[in-house]
């Protein structure tokens, strides 16, 4: 059955460009798309002039299966990333117990197919039980289906393991991805260095620490010659690192969270536990730098690091708290504070989003062209609205977007031509 979505306003990240027309679907895959007079079609979706574009490609989500399905599972997780625009999730290893294994990994994906309404790529991790101390069998969870090898936001703080690790990896062509940080000086930190961490009394971390990370994790590639994806990049001084990596050639690439680049560490205020991420929040001229860099191409990744935690981890004291925030529904909506600020335009936020994260991940993902899958998201950019965190479809609320004003709201999403999500 052919589906047309009409009168769409086309959001195109591959070409940069963004044009009134139309779509056409056929067998879960994109005929191909027009300005002129619209094909005929069994069934036609009139876009009312809205933003149609490709589905947002989420590198980064933890669903908390196995292990903490209180916090999050894959039912609750797909349902979130549809009313999201999120169309693939691309989910961390960090789990209890961790995916480094191909039968845990298969026991994942398996429940991912049951539950999920959306696309599920899983990773794995990069070490055995994320300790750090010896490489899992990479290979073997490559043909089980992981898309990529990381130990979260574990640091392997060997060189030689993970030197090791990636030199295994580039013979096989697979993507390793780190979380640029040297762990003795982020060691139980929870603020970013500087006169606001000091006026809260809180244990801080110098920017200076992630550079040095990143520095670390640059050498390695260049040693190993290694696929290379930094997690988070959250600091200024950590930008030129990157910057001379690919200008030497290095297949490196490099991602943020929409927490970092629509939130500064002044939004902590008095101890609001719902902010504290990790790495933490940063000043504003690092948020200012980092939108800059995601506008360059110099960042090639936003994701929403949907990382849920429940109410009795976040309820503490802000050194003792859980890290992390629920994102899969506000990556959207935040994302447009950058748009109507001025700072980067549609077509290339959703290059971020969407074409760049699964070019990285070898997909077939994030085009408007003919012969991709129709994986897509109708979204009206200027809705407004205030956040209610208890209307989050995740089992956890622990979003720093309650009660904000905010602007975007999706109107429907599709996956392989198929309806997911209708929120018109």
């Amino acid at each position: 059955m052919t589906t047309l979505f009409a009168n769409a306003r086309l959001i195109d990240p591959e070409a940069l460009t963004e044009t009134p027309g139309w779509l056409l679907v056929e067998g879960g895959r994109i005929l191909g798309t027009g300005t002129g007079e619209a094909p005929e079609a069994a069934e036609t979706v009139d876009c009312k002039g809205k933003c149609l574009a490709p589905g947002i490609v989420d590198i980064g989500v933890k669903v908390c299966e196995p292990g903490e399905r209180h916090k999050e599972s894959f039912g609750s997780a797909g349902m979130a990333a549809a009313a999201g625009g999120v169309t693939t999730m691309v989910t961390r290893p960090d789990t209890d117990p961790a995916i480094d294994t191909p039968e845990v990994l298969e026991f994942v994906t398996r429940r991912a197919r049951e539950a999920s309404p959306v696309r599920i790529k899983p990773m794995a991790t990069l070490t055995k039980r994320r300790e750090g101390r010896e490489m899992v069998e990479i290979g073997f969870l490559q043909d089980a289906g992981a898309v990529a090898f990381t130990d979260g936001d574990r640091v392997v703080e060997n060189t030689k393991v993970l030197s090791r690790a990636m030199t295994y990896a580039r013979s096989l062509n697979a993507l390793v991805m780190a979380h640029p940080q040297d762990p003795g000086l982020s060691a139980g930190a929870c603020a970013t260095s500087g006169k606001f961490a000091s006026l809260r009394g809180l244990p801080a971390v110098s920017p200076m620490a992630e550079r040095m990370g990143l520095d670390r994790d640059l050498a390695l590639v260049e040693m190993t010659g290694a696929k290379y994806h930094a997690d988070q990049i959250t600091t200024a001084r950590a930008l030129p690192a990157l910057e001379r990596a690919k200008q030497n050639g290095r297949d490196v690439t490099a991602g943020v969270s929409i927490h970092h680049l629509t939130l500064n560490e002044l939004d902590v205020g008095n101890y609001r536990t719902f902010f504290k991420v990790k790495p933490p929040l940063r000043c504003e001229d690092d948020r200012l730098a980092l939108v800059e860099a995601v506008a360059s191409g110099l960042i090639d990744v936003i994701s929403s690091m949907h990382t849920p935690q429940d109410e009795e981890s976040k309820r503490l004291p802000y050194e003792e708290a859980a890290s992390g925030a629920v994102g899969l529904e506000t990556l959207l909506p935040a994302a447009m504070r950058l748009v109507h600020a001025g700072a980067i335009s549609l077509p290339r936020l959703w290059r971020a989003l969407s074409l760049n994260p699964a070019r990285r991940l070898g997909l077939s993902r994030g085009r408007l062209t003919a012969g991709a899958p129709a994986d897509l998201v109708l979204f009206d950019p200027d809705a407004p609205f205030v956040l209610d965190r208890f209307t989050l479809r995740s089992k956890s609320k622990n979003t720093p977007f309650d009660g904000a004003r905010m602007e975007g709201r999706v109107l429907g999403t599709w996956v392989a031509g198929a309806c997911v999500f209708d929120g018109s």
